[in-house]
């Protein structure tokens, strides 16, 4: 029997996920993590991307998450992010648009506060894009 670890995925308003793995990946900010069973002690922020959450089964569960921190100790993993939402729930529509208005809140170029606030929209929005993309390519759908 492979060695698993328990991992607790919440967002804002709600627990999305709670269950046991035996591998998680994560979109650090140093980049992709890999945590398994008795994984060192780490804390890091998030960026915006997609979670993966490999089941003892082997099958493979994607979430997106708009950033936050991750928490790992020897057999649990935390995920604590603004958002959090399983992938098969994403929009596409949505992200796309969402795309779309960053792109066009940038060219614009109001104020420095506001070309920020665009470029993390922007970030989130080709996250997402890109979670679902990775899905499709995983699933074949």
């Amino acid at each position: 029997m492979a060695m698993t670890l328990h991992v607790d995925i919440v967002s804002a308003e709600e627990e999305i996920f709670s269950g046991t793995a035996t591998m998680v990946f994560a979109p650090a900010v140093m980049g992709e993590v890999g945590i398994t069973p008795r994984h060192t002690p780490l804390l890091t922020r998030l960026k915006p991307g997609e979670v993966r959450v490999r089941t003892r089964e082997g099958e493979e569960i994607f979430f997106y998450v708009s950033g936050g921190m991750l928490e790992v100790q020897p057999h649990v993993v935390t995920v604590l992010s603004d958002t959090a939402i399983r992938a098969k729930d994403l929009d596409e529509a949505a992200a796309t648009a969402a795309k779309e208005k960053a792109e066009k809140a940038m060219a614009d170029q109001k104020s420095d506060f506001e070309y920020a606030q665009a470029q993390i929209e922007l970030a989130q929005a080709l996250a997402q894009l890109s979670t679902l993309r990775k899905i499709r390519d995983h699933t074949g759908r």
